[in-house]
């Protein structure tokens, strides 16, 4: 906590408990110029991979964080050096029991590239095989393990006292980067991805995807075929000879509706330097940590989205929005309708070669969650690669329109939907789930008239704001009781002051004074208590 105190957030510090008088002497006096967002990108850099991750992940919720912190959360990156051999060596000889020589008959020492988690080489099977070997950093499942310890310790106090960050909802992002981290830590996982990805693609020859070795692959080693091709992130990738600029694009963008449309399971870090211009306008598309999974019901509400954006109708992109997050009776979809529209309506003219849709989508989020909205995390992948999608579209064709290619391959995609074989299918599967319905409904409704029958049935009710009324009744009625003791003391006290009986003190009764006394301290309490609640 003391680098979070030393870049400007010590009230945070003490707010969650961690002792102003260990913090303070933390406090740099340099961070008092700098954006909210600049603090939390320095933070996140002084403390390591396993916090920049998180940062990269954060740059692409804005509908969990402020648009301007995400903004300069996306500067991070993983600048880490590459491990010496010897130490990857380690991990490969612990990985397949022998020595490397006897799998590989060449190992290029000099890493491909090298990140937070793991780092890359080129290598030859023994029978000849060009591959990549893709190897986790040793000793990186125990930072990542501790690093998660404390982003939990610190999710957990901020939740507990500090109440303005609950709208954040700091545990549901660290849960939701645990789960990231889980996937990309274990290439079984991306292994499997990369198999699924094949299966998906063996009817498009204009798409590769690299083999797997399987046999050669683990949890923490991942050996690929290797795909001899320039990434489109090169400057001379498009200039190769025979090289169709229009048609890599169209291919490109095929596949990846194709992804979202067809087979609800996307690349999820779809950026330039994933993607490997090949001769005679192949695309090949490499890095499968990080995918995206769509159900049905995303998939439609997409479609819906984009359309939606191309035709400017707010209200239907609010619906999509509120009908794909969890329900809540708290959404003012007029107004947040209006709110959609204020941020898109700039734009109205231009055309959508001058605008980023993605960049608009994601905004969008941003809208959806200070209304309340909790997006799937699903769709919130898909705006970011739309992003990716655009900015590589505009390296291949200047004027790129995002909207107008999508659209029409949407629109040839549904059109395969509807195949004959296809809708008898999921009539069949409809006409299956309303049968189930039908049978099911005559033993739900006995069951119901059997409850409601029963002589100990009773029905519960709950009242918002229930706790509140509770407490002002019991509040009103211990007034009354005292309203009530206090008059029966004055009564009491004015019969016996009136019948004179008893010793005496002033001349009046001892215990008719004692009653005036008991009454006038009651009184005065309850005064004050009915002070007090004002």
């Amino acid at each position: 906590m003391a680098v979070f105190a030393k870049h400007g957030f010590q009230e945070v510090a003490v707010k969650a408990k961690l002792g102003r008088f260990v913090l303070e002497k933390f406090i740099s006096q340099e961070m008092e110029n700098l954006s909210l967002g600049e603090r939390l990108r320095l933070c996140f850099e002084q403390l390591g991979p396993t916090f920049v991750k998180l940062g990269q992940l954060l740059a692409t919720r804005p509908d969990l964080i402020p648009a301007e912190v995400a903004d300069e959360l996306r500067k991070l990156h993983d600048q880490v050096p590459a491990l010496p051999f010897s130490q990857i060596q380690t991990v490969l000889e612990s990985h397949f029991g022998v020595d490397v020589k006897e799998i590989f008959a060449s190992f290029d020492e000099e890493p491909l590239a090298a990140a937070s988690i793991a780092q890359v080489h080129r290598a030859v099977l023994q029978d000849g095989s060009k591959v990549v070997v893709k190897i986790q950093r040793p000793g990186i499942q125990d930072i990542i393990a501790e690093d998660l310890s404390v982003m939990y310790t610190l999710a957990e106090l901020l939740d507990k006292y500090v109440p303005e960050s609950r709208f954040y909802q700091v545990k549901s992002i660290v849960n939701e980067f645990f789960k990231a981290l889980e996937q990309e830590t274990n290439f079984v996982i991306e292994a499997n991805n990369i198999r699924r990805f094949q299966r998906n693609f063996i009817n498009e020859p204009n798409i590769k995807i690299p083999e797997v070795y399987m046999e050669y692959t683990g949890r923490k080693v991942l050996v690929l075929e290797e795909l001899e091709g320039i990434p489109l992130s090169h400057r001379n990738a498009l200039e190769q000879e025979g090289i169709d600029r229009e048609a890599i694009l169209r291919v490109g963008l095929r596949c990846y509706l194709k992804m979202v449309f067809t087979d609800g399971l996307f690349h999820g870090d779809l950026h330039a330097g994933n993607l490997l211009v090949l001769p005679n306008n192949q695309i090949g598309l490499i890095d499968f940590g990080v995918v995206g999974r769509l159900n049905k019901k995303t998939q439609s509400a997409i479609a819906n989205m984009l359309l939606a954006l191309f035709t400017e109708d707010y209200e239907r992109l609010a619906y999509e929005y509120v009908d794909l997050a969890p329900y809540t009776g708290h959404v003012d979809v007029d107004r947040f309708s209006r709110d959609i529209r204020d941020l898109i309506a700039p734009y109205h003219g231009l055309t959508f070669k001058n605008v980023n849709a993605g960049r608009l989508l994601l905004d969008s989020t941003g809208i959806a969650a200070r209304h309340g909205l909790q997006l799937p995390t699903e769709l919130v992948l898909f705006f970011k690669s739309i992003v990716a999608i655009e900015g590589m579209g505009r390296i291949v064709v200047r004027d790129f329109d995002f909207l107008s290619y999508s659209l029409e391959f949407a629109d040839e995609l549904v059109r395969g939907r509807l195949e004959t074989s296809r809708v008898v299918r999921e009539l069949a599967n409809t006409a299956k789930d309303l049968s189930s319905v039908a049978q099911g409904f005559p033993r739900h409704l006995k069951q119901y008239l059997r409850k409601i029958n029963s002589p100990s049935y009773a029905m519960k009710f709950e009242l918002m704001g229930s706790e509140d009324l509770r407490l002002s009744v019991v509040n009103s009625a211990h007034t009354i009781f005292l309203g009530l003791v206090i008059s029966g003391l004055l009564i009491s006290s004015s019969i016996i002051i009136v019948s004179d009986k008893g010793p005496k003190f002033v001349e009046l009764p001892v215990i008719a004074l004692i009653g005036v006394g008991l009454a006038m301290i009651l009184g005065a309490l309850a005064f004050y208590r009915y002070l007090r609640k004002r």
